[in-house]
């Protein structure tokens, strides 16, 4: 008995001493793609292994609870306490530098890593995004080299990528954008990103220069934004609030929950704000909810629902005078007449992921979305209804071509948009402090526009170091339009359809070593006129006008230097436009479009990261990034004046920022940005310029936790730190009517200030 009793001993401790095999796979939390050859070291024992393609590992465990270390290259380290055999077994590395030389980037035709796509790609990453005081989303672009943003309004912006836009009134056209694979970019080219809330998204990937090869007219460039979903199981709910200069409020509730087949995020926001300017008050609601549901290992499904209500009034442009004495003073015209503008927004999409085998997939996408706008302004009033639907499919293959590794893509897209417009008398002038009053109808249009891409791509493998690319697009546009208003002798109804467009794009990228590669491209874009740019002083559509089309040829690096804690990027690029589509003012609201002439876009981009380790639990996140702009009309001529050889108005000479985010395990972060602006070109004639301008913001912010689940963070910051007076966007081409002095200015907001409070809690 006793030497049974002393043999169950030695069994036990033999157990105990050869331990259990814990079984568990390394996820790249930015991507979602495995993470090959992570180091997992078992801290108790010294025991290493190594994580295969899938990411998956397997390693021994004597006692538990027990302490891995995962290591990547090119990741931030993981301490993770294993405390029982059935611990969840996925563990989530972060990339260093938020994902700028690993990150997988998903809106290209061909999904792949950052540092390997022969294309000029920028990420606004979700460190990026938590920068700021979050009121207005398309500040975020300021900080990607190449982008501009004119900044009138919290509702009144305007995005250009390369100088391409520039020259827009208003708003933003000339660049596509997606949310989730759902187009944000109306038929008719003009996209407006103001009302999406920053606290909706987990990332924006920006691709510069002609992108018509993947998403159609796009000369400018596209920017697709993804929605937060969870990337790892866990249940959340929080809520944040803020309050700031000039009566602005924000309000954020969110919740989320993932499981390992199912991820699902809603997040509603209210931001209110009177605005640093008369007649700047702005209220906007929105709600956003999106799933992902994997129904088998083959197959998943994701869901999106936004929707957005609006109402700001506008404060416009002031003449030089004002823009220098008093820039908090609004437009007397819409002072007078209360203009504003509302709108209900929402769109909906579902996408299907389905794959035949490991090498061949299929990604469907259908979508509907939404708008139903009203806007006063002093010259008249407008009422707008929009309804768009579309589908998207894309097929992948992975094969051998030339017997060489290949990846292939390709799809076709459609895209159909029915929009009602009406113009009507504004009385404001009639109901004196009444502010605006409906009147009668003036006009009415129905318009139906639509348009087809078919795309296609392929990868070829040359060899391990050396990668080819090239792709192409097909689009076919066509629209009609219907006058509704009889009362007039102006019948504007007619139908025209575009000619074919073929885009097509090649690339190359070389890693000349370990991580630093040199990439090449040539890519051909286009933009198609709106409506409005088609119809001729008198009511006709105009069917000599043709797209504005431009060609991108580029060269630039990328690389990660010391141990992959150092990231740099520089390009230097030239893009030739042709048949510039110009905005020919004939009255105060009223434009019609003409081919005018040739633009030269010549640039230098550069890009730099840096993760310094100050100490244990410290670490500091400095980066700079800088364009220079060289863009010239080659050939424009204009009501019988030669503006060949002028610089591209609204659009810097070069932009510089510096930042520098400090991080600590204690939960303590500082960031603090300074960027500079050059002077821009005020009209074709290049008759005066803006002032040069440096702006410096400043935030901190304290996480930590009241309890084991139940997490705060505290934070203030303060915007234009040094109280700079400058013209925050630029309305180019401004004539004065009646003798008054051109409105080309809209003042940047003065020294401003912020702080919130929000609440996590995981269930």
């Amino acid at each position: 008995m006793k030497n049974l009793l002393l043999l169950l001993l030695v069994l036990i401790g033999t157990e105990q001493v050869i331990g259990q095999n814990f079984e568990g796979k390394v996820i790249n939390a930015a991507s979602a793609a495995p993470v090959l050859k992570a180091r997992i070291e078992n801290t108790a024992t010294g025991s290493v292994v190594l994580s295969d393609e899938a990411g998956n590992f397997e390693i021994s465990i004597v006692d538990f609870p027990a302490r891995l270390n995962i290591t990547a290259a090119g990741f931030e380290n993981l301490d993770i306490d294993i405390l029982n055999p059935d611990h969840p077994g996925v563990f989530y590395l972060n990339p260093l530098l938020e994902n700028l030389s690993e990150v997988i980037i998903t809106s290209t035709a061909i999904p792949a890593r950052l540092q390997e796509l022969p294309a000029p790609v920028s990420l606004v990453s979700s460190r990026d995004l938590k920068r700021g005081d979050n009121t207005n989303l398309v500040e975020k672009f300021n900080n990607v080299p190449g982008m501009f943003v004119n900044q009138g309004a919290l509702n009144t912006n305007k995005i250009n990528i390369r100088g391409i836009g520039a020259r827009s009134q208003y708003s933003t056209n000339r660049i596509q954008s997606y949310f989730d694979g759902i187009p944000l970019t109306t038929a008719e080219g003009e996209l407006t990103l103001d009302d999406i809330d920053p606290e909706s998204l987990d990332r924006i990937e920006v691709i510069k220069g002609p992108t018509s090869s993947i998403y159609g007219a796009g000369l400018g460039g596209s920017v697709n934004l993804f929605s937060a979903l969870p990337k790892k199981p866990k249940t959340e709910a929080s809520i944040k609030s803020q309050i700031g200069s000039f009566n602005t409020r924000k309000n954020v509730v969110r919740a989320m929950h993932a499981t390992s087949n199912t991820a699902i995020h809603a997040n509603f926001t209210n931001l209110t704000s009177d605005g640093y300017r008369d007649n700047g008050e702005y209220d906007r609601q929105s709600a956003l909810i999106n799933a992902r549901l994997q129904t088998s290992e083959d197959n998943s499904l994701s869901l999106l629902a936004n929707f957005t209500k609006l109402k700001a009034y506008i404060p416009s442009s002031l003449n030089k005078n004002d823009f220098l004495n008093n820039p908090q003073i609004a437009n007397a015209n819409w002072e007078a007449a209360r203009g504003f503008e509302s709108y209900d927004r929402g769109m909906l999409g579902a996408s299907y992921l389905h794959k035949f085998s490991e090498n061949f997939s299929n990604n469907t996408s259908i979508y509907l979305s939404f708008r139903d706008a009203y806007e006063p302004r002093f010259f008249d009033i407008l009422k707008e209804e929009r309804v768009s639907a579309g589908a998207r499919t894309r097929f992948n293959l992975d094969i051998l071509a030339f017997n060489l590794p290949s990846q292939i893509s390709f799809g076709a897209e459609y895209y159909n948009e029915w929009y009602n417009t009406s113009i009507f008398e504004n009385l404001f002038r009639e109901f004196e402090d009444q502010g605006s009053v409906l009147g009668q109808r003036l006009s009415g249009n129905e318009q139906d526009r639509n348009y087809i891409n078919f795309f296609g791509q392929m990868n070829l493998e040359v060899s391990e170091k050396w990668k080819l690319t090239a792709g192409f697009n097909v689009n076919s546009t066509q629209y009609s339009l219907n006058d509704l208003y009889v009362q007039d002798e102006v019948d504007q109804s007619g139908d025209y359809r575009f000619d074919l467009i073929f885009s097509p794009r090649i690339g190359s990228t070389y890693e000349i070593s370990t991580g630093k590669n040199l990439y090449g491209t040539i890519s051909h874009g286009f933009s198609t006129p709106t409506v409005a740019e088609t119809l001729t002083p008198e009511g006709l559509i105009n069917t000599d006008l043709q797209p504005e089309t431009g060609i991108n040829y580029e060269l630039g690096f990328k690389g990660n230097w010391l141990e992959n804690h150092l990231y740099t990027e520089f390009s230097a690029y030239s893009i030739r436009i042709e048949d510039l589509l110009v905005a020919q003012r004939v009255a105060e609201d009223r434009y019609v479009g003409l081919n005018a002439g040739k633009t030269i876009h010549n640039g230098l981009e550069f890009l730099v990261n840096y993760n310094w380790n100050l100490a244990p639990g410290i670490s500091a996140k400095p980066y700079f990034n800088a364009a220079f702009n060289f863009f010239e009309f080659e050939d424009f001529v204009n009501n019988d004046q030669d503006f060949s050889g002028n610089e591209l108005p609204g659009v810097p000479k070069s932009t510089l920022n510096l930042g520098l985010n400090l991080e600590s395990d204690l939960g303590l972060d500082l960031f603090a940005g300074y960027s500079t602006v050059g002077e821009i070109p005020l009209d074709d004639a290049n008759s005066g310029y803006s002032e040069n301008y440096q702006l410096v913001n400043l935030k901190a912010s304290w996480n930590f936790n009241i309890l084991r689940d139940l997490g705060v963070n505290f934070y203030a910051g303060i915007n234009n730190v040094f109280d700079e007076h400058y013209a925050a966007s630029i309305l180019t081409n401004a004539v004065g009517f009646g003798g008054a002095a051109p409105r080309y200015y809209y003042p940047g907001n003065p020294r401003n200030y912020y702080g919130g409070v929000q609440l996590n809690y995981l269930f």
